[in-house]
């Protein structure tokens, strides 16, 4: 098949299917990403029919990926981020170890995996999905309030230590299966840190008045076409300096929203840019599930299980344990343990690294898909639980709905 008839072809079947299941996932109240994740397993090598292109389908995603990063940097507020600070930090770094710790022992002692991969695994697990916890929070209408400014404070440290993980990983793993020894990958960690700090101060000094500066430039032109390419050409841009520097999309896509984030058109950007993500993060999604075999399910249900119960029960407990250490009352630590009962984007990102690096085979990437695509599934649930036991949000006001509700539009 030619190759631009192959390109038209996966985009087609992708956005398509990803409709169809989306829709079924919602009618069944589940979260879309679910349908998402189907739509990419029903197209991809390991069930029969249709076969989207596997070689184009990753590029698109990693499309995907850096409008994700660029999202979250536009929406990441270091001003509410320090007024939760004290549980935030702390307890998301809490969270991320006892949940890598549990993974690695499920990798190490059940599964029979070294210790390199059995600790990747377990930090794949730790990390929750920004996308389901923000669509989780609003629909309670708790997104607002205090328990919506901790649980995503929580999540922007775990996106945050994510970024770092992504920069510093393929100097970590790569040396190692190379025969580097200590000093020398202790040289490229500290050189590749030198290198990001430099980047970032640029970032934030120089691109912090010069891309503002051109973003008022374009909105002078009136032109909203103009307004949207500029945009895009912005976060693709720099993410592609990120990437020829550090080997990193996500770095430089965080940087450019987190830029713009703080100039005045920063809401008009986050909004040109709102479709085109929501778009390729669709694409990220299906892409994802074209890697998901499903035989996993079948071959490792032990495994499977243990997998979701680390993800589901052992990260909301931490949490729990981790809230109720700093005095917050029963339902804020419930209903952030539940937040974080469930594992994404990051986490795909992450498999993905590390089977790329050599690091991961491509079983225990299923497994960690398996486990995202459960606990996304079983998250609604989640939920309901903590409200018999206390955590059900009271009914807000007309105003704050409607404030909702302009949000969500």
């Amino acid at each position: 098949m030619p190759h631009a008839e192959t390109l038209i072809s996966t985009l087609v079947g992708g956005f398509v299917l990803a409709f169809v299941f989306g829709m079924l996932a919602n009618r069944l109240k589940l979260s879309p990403l679910v349908g998402y994740l189907l739509a990419g397993v029903a197209v991809g090598p390991f069930t029969p029919g249709f076969v989207a292109d596997t070689a184009l389908a990753p590029q698109l995603a990693e499309i995907g990926v850096i409008l994700l990063m660029f999202g979250v940097g536009l929406h990441f507020s270091p001003k509410d981020l320090m007024q939760v600070r004290k549980v935030a930090v702390p307890g998301a770094l809490a969270q991320i170890a006892a949940a890598t710790g549990m993974g690695w022992l499920l990798g190490r002692f059940v599964l029979g995996l070294g210790d390199v991969e059995a600790a990747l695994m377990g930090f794949a697990l730790s990390v929750a999905s920004t996308v389901v916890l923000m669509r989780a929070l609003e629909e309670r209408k708790q997104n607002k309030g205090e328990v919506g400014r901790i649980a995503v404070g929580w999540l922007i440290v775990e996106d945050l230590v994510i970024v770092i993980a992504l920069v510093l990983l393929p100097m970590l793993l790569a040396p190692a299966g190379e025969g580097g020894g200590a000093a020398e990958v202790a040289a490229g960690v500290g050189w590749t840190l030198l290198k990001v700090a430099l980047f970032v101060a640029g970032m934030l000094v120089v691109g912090g008045r010069v891309l503002p500066w051109v973003l008022v430039r374009i909105a002078h032109t009136k032109s909203r076409e103009l307004f949207t390419l500029g945009v895009l050409a912005i976060a693709l841009g720099i993410a592609w300096v990120a990437y020829a520097l550090f080997h990193s999309f996500a770095l430089g896509a965080f940087l450019a929203g987190l830029v713009l984030n703080g100039s005045p058109l920063g809401h008009n950007a986050a909004e040109r840019s709102l479709p085109l993500r929501d778009a390729f993060a669709v694409l990220f999604f299906v892409s994802v599930g074209m890697l998901f075999d499903p035989m996993i399910l079948v071959e490792q249900p032990l495994a499977v299980l243990i997998a979701l119960a680390i993800v589901i029960v052992g990260k909301t407990l931490a949490a729990l344990a981790i809230t109720t250490a700093f005095r917050l009352d029963r339902a804020t630590s419930l209903t952030v343990g539940a937040s974080l009962a469930q594992i994404g984007e990051f986490s795909f990102i992450l498999a993905a690294l590390g089977v790329s690096l050599g690091a991961m085979s491509q079983t225990t990437h299923d497994l960690i898909l398996a486990a995202a695509l459960l606990s996304i599934s079983l998250n609604p649930f989640v939920f309901k639980l903590i409200d018999r036991m206390g955590a059900k949000p009271q009914t807000p006001p007309a105003k704050a709905e409607g404030v909702a509700v302009r949000d969500l539009v």
